[in-house]
């Protein structure tokens, strides 16, 4: 007290004040605390959905490829790098390994080709093409063979000899849609999903993004290919800056004026961070690259007194986004620890001495400005981290944002994932590190309140994750460990803190419109759909659905349809739906294309096709004769080849088997678990099949052998005019929307004598369900092996789908060609990943319109799926 009192009376010291228990510390390096040990009630927010890991064979094995990389399409699809050792040779096979995560043991394993290991994988804006880049200096681009999830080839690629690559990236393509989390209540999807004004790293003439790929080596180099329209590549490489030196670590971003920022590093905390700005342009059909140097940054760890020495590498070095070049993540560490940091670039007004201020006086916006890095937040000592995944979503945070994310911070898309050596992943911030979730593995599990210095030491090394990705909607996460083994952990949209139901349904609802709009798959959403949800969901959906304009409306018919199907695919009391939606997805794309084949019979086109004339006389015409129908319509526009029309004669069988089914239930109506419930409440559905059947009756005068045969009771019965006729009277109840009534005694009565008059046909509704998802919804962990279809316990929801499929060992079908392949199919066949729909690989058709109906699904199914070839013994 002495002491202090004398230092007071001199004026040299006042006593050091305790921080209290919210404040920050302002010292350098100091930054919002990454706990260890979240607070009591919020440990949590992910859990293990599925594990797959592969066989253990005597003589090769699987063995985690270092570095391991892996990447996470839009399309849902993981690749993930490993190398085949084998015992005998005693030499290494670096494989790429590519899974659909609905069917993870379907893995299509690939010998790379690269002499080296693999340093990066990178997939394309679509998920439909991925780079390879390995440490020799090759990159091979990788594209579907026949457009089959899985089945691979290498088509192109380019190198620079002896130069690891260490960072990898497509050409930005121009395209950036942001999301508006503050307005995820509003109506407009034009409010919630904006364009941004994001200009192309290179166009071709007419504006047309040209695709390409840029990679950095550990020299310091630059490397851009472009791929031209004719299957050429233009390659150019170019020095960074002229003081060539190593690059250990290097991440890619672009700018929204066409420029791309690379960020390197050479491993040493103590170097700066340095930027360059890259141009890309073709010149006399040659690449020109040309630099320039941004300005650089030190961490602030390196100034911290304290920790000056304690980090002595640079360990990560990422973008927090590809189009996001202001803000970047860095992670330095030791043996044992690390250290993680934000960092923002911002534009700063430059001071101007006061002898020039009066020479010449700087007036508001005549300020020179400069470009500056400041550090936005920083942990304090974390367990060393190994890897770290960034989010996909395109959410836009400026500096200014903490406060609104902070507001904000239960949705999904906000956090980063950082692995540890101990086996756990945490989910932070993105902006502030602050803590949202935790996941701990089995090997790093411990209670709450146990302190972390009371931690017991293991013998050997922790399993953890050595590469990991995030989905493109947050929600789930996939991680390859130190033993080569996948893993997918769930993401909870409320990040384990406790939300009412509408909040978490709030989430879920913005993210499907997100893929929606988008194009993007939504299974990992699917993840977290219980059955309680489907009907709110599928509800909602529609709500929103029906509030925008009638041009999106038309755009997205398609993919709502598929998506309520798989979102009732997850609820045995809407299993039935699933078949509706199906059957719909099925009737548009019908009628799609046989109105498509009608022709104008004059050469001057009128201002509506034949098509558009068809629905609106169709709609006009309420009278019950279908024959009176065909006489307001030009019958000389339906005329076409007889081949032709031989030729679509499935598809117009399934029309009149359909149209029966419909009918003959009418009775059965009250039941909404029956398929085809909805059709016959569903106006527009009715009128398309009402249209059809007046098509099929007019070409049935031009080829009877066309028409749709029915087993009937009297030889003098006329099959179409009666189904027309009962047709138009359930229509005439529903065709408004907001004013359905029931349908009336008499229209009952004739139905049910249809059982009488004609033989009900049994209709395929469903292909056989194999995906995991609805396995995965009683939240217990599922252990798979890659190569090994599982036999697992099927969710009560599968065993609802068995009164809707063909049972084994029963003639299975092809599902859009409506042919009969037997019990035992001896063609190839490919599957839909979503839905399951089976159809044959080449087609056995040689007629124009039939081709032209399978160019339709020869890159996806009928809802939106990617294909993936099936074995011939898939029966």
């Amino acid at each position: 007290r002495r002491c202090l009192s004398a230092r007071r009376r001199r004026g040299t010291g006042s006593p050091r004040r305790r921080r209290g228990p919210g404040e920050r510390r302002e010292a350098a390096g100091a930054g919002p605390r990454l706990s260890r040990v979240p607070p009591r009630g919020r440990a949590g927010g992910m859990d293990l959905a599925y594990v797959c890991e592969w066989e253990k064979k005597p003589k090769s094995n699987h063995c985690p490829s270092i570095p391991l990389v892996c990447a996470w399409s839009c399309r849902n699809l993981i690749a993930f790098t490993t190398d085949l050792r084998n015992e005998e040779e005693k030499d290494l096979t670096h494989m790429v390994h590519i899974i659909d995560t609905e069917h993870p043991w379907d893995v299509y394993s690939v010998n790379s080709g690269h002499t080296e290991v693999i340093t990066c994988l990178e997939w394309d804006q679509s998920g439909s093409r991925l780079l390879s880049a390995d440490a020799d200096g090759h990159i091979k681009c990788w594209s579907m063979t026949d457009h089959l999830a899985n089945s691979w080839e290498n088509t192109v690629g380019s190198v620079v000899e002896g130069d690891p690559v260490v960072a990898l990236s497509w050409l930005h393509n121009g395209v950036k849609l942001a999301l508006h989390v503050e307005k995820s209540g509003a109506s407009n999807f034009g409010e919630k999903f904006s364009r941004v004004k994001f200009s192309p790293s290179l166009t071709l003439f007419g504006g047309k993004p040209m695709e390409g790929w840029i990679a950095v080596t550990i020299s310091g180099l630059v490397t851009v290919s472009l791929l031209k329209p004719n299957g050429q590549v233009l390659t150019a490489t170019e020095s960074l800056c002229r003081l060539r030196c190593r690059v250990a670590l290097a991440d890619v971003a672009f700018t929204g004026g066409g420029n791309i920022v690379v960020a390197t590093s050479d491993g040493s905390s103590t170097s700066p961070v340095q930027f360059y700005k890259v141009c890309v342009s073709v010149v006399n059909e040659k690449c020109k690259i040309d630099t320039e140097i941004l300005p650089s940054l030190f961490m602030r760890c390196t100034t911290d007194p304290v920790r000056k020495d304690k980090y002595p590498a640079i360990t990560h070095l990422k973008f927090l986004a590809r189009d996001m070049s202001e803000q970047v993540l860095l992670c330095a560490s030791n043996q044992n620890n690390s250290i993680v940091e934000c960092w923002s670039l911002r534009k700063e007004g430059l001071p101007v001495n006061n002898i020039f201020q009066q020479i010449s006086p700087v007036v508001g916006d005549k300020q020179p400005m400069i470009l500056k890095w400041r550090i936005l937040s920083a942990t304090n000592d974390l367990d060393r981290v190994s890897a770290v995944a960034l989010p996909k979503l395109p959410i836009s945070l400026t500096n200014t944002d903490l406060k609104v994310a902070n507001d904000t911070k239960f949705f999904p898309g906000l956090g980063l994932a950082l692995a540890f050596h101990d086996g756990s992943v945490h989910i932070v911030h993105r902006l502030s590190l602050q803590m949202m979730a935790v996941f701990y593995s089995s090997s790093s599990q411990r209670p709450v309140d146990e302190p972390a210095l009371k931690r017991p030491r293991t013998a050997g090394p922790l399993v953890h994750f050595k590469a990991m990705q995030l989905s493109w909607t947050s929600l789930a996460l996939a991680g390859v460990d130190s033993h080569g083994k996948l893993s997918m952990l769930r993401i909870s949209p409320s990040m384990g803190h406790v939300l009412d139901m509408n909040m978490s349904l709030r989430h879920l609802l913005f993210l499907l419109e997100y893929c929606m709009v988008t194009g993007y798959d939504w299974w990992d959403i699917l993840l977290h759909v219980q059955p309680s949800m489907v009907q709110n969901l599928v509800e909602k959906l529609h709500e929103e659905y029906m509030r925008q304009n009638a041009a999106l409306q038309q755009v997205l018919s398609t993919r709502i349809v598929a998506m309520k199907a798989s979102l009732c695919k997850l609820s045995s009391s809407t299993i039935a739906r699933v078949c509706d939606y199906h059957a719909k997805l099925f009737l548009i794309a019908i009628s799609c294309t046989l109105k498509s084949l009608l022709r104008p019979h004059f050469l001057n086109t009128p201002d509506k096709s034949p098509g558009d004339r068809l629905t609106e006389i169709c709609s006009k015409i309420t009278d019950v004769d279908i024959d009176k129908v065909m006489i307001n319509l030009k019958t000389e526009e339906f005329v076409l080849e007889m081949t032709t029309l031989q030729s679509l004669q499935q598809l117009i069988q399934w029309v009149g088997d359909f149209v029966l089914y419909l009918l003959a239930s009418l009775p059965n109506q009250g039941s909404p678990v029956r398929p085809g419930h909805s059709f016959l409440r569903d106006g527009a559905s009715l009128g398309m099949f009402r249209e059809l059947m007046v098509v099929i009756r007019i070409w049935g005068l031009l080829k009877p052998s066309c028409l749709p045969v029915y087993t009937a009771t009297s030889d003098t019965q006329d099959s179409m005019s009666l189904l027309f006729r009962l047709l138009t009277k359930l229509w005439l109840c529903c065709r408004e929307e907001n004013h359905i009534t029931e349908p009336d005694d008499a229209l009952i009565d004739e139905c049910c004598l249809l059982p009488s008059q004609l033989l009900i046909p049994s209709i395929d509704w469903l292909p056989i369900n194999d995906g995991i998802i609805s396995k995965l919804q009683n939240k217990q962990l599922v252990r798979l092996q890659f190569g090994k279809a599982p036999g697992l316990v099927g969710h009560t929801v599968s065993s609802q789908f068995d009164a809707f499929v063909r049972a084994p060992g029963q003639p299975k079908i092809d599902h859009l060609r409506r042919l009969h392949l037997g019990a035992y199919p001896t063609e190839e066949c490919k599957s839909c990943t979503r839905c399951g729909c089976v159809t044959m690989l080449k087609s056995p058709n040689k007629v124009t319109a039939v081709k032209q109906w399978e160019q339709r699904w020869i890159k996806n199914c009928l809802c939106g799926g990617l294909w993936r070839k099936m074995p011939l013994s898939y029966s």
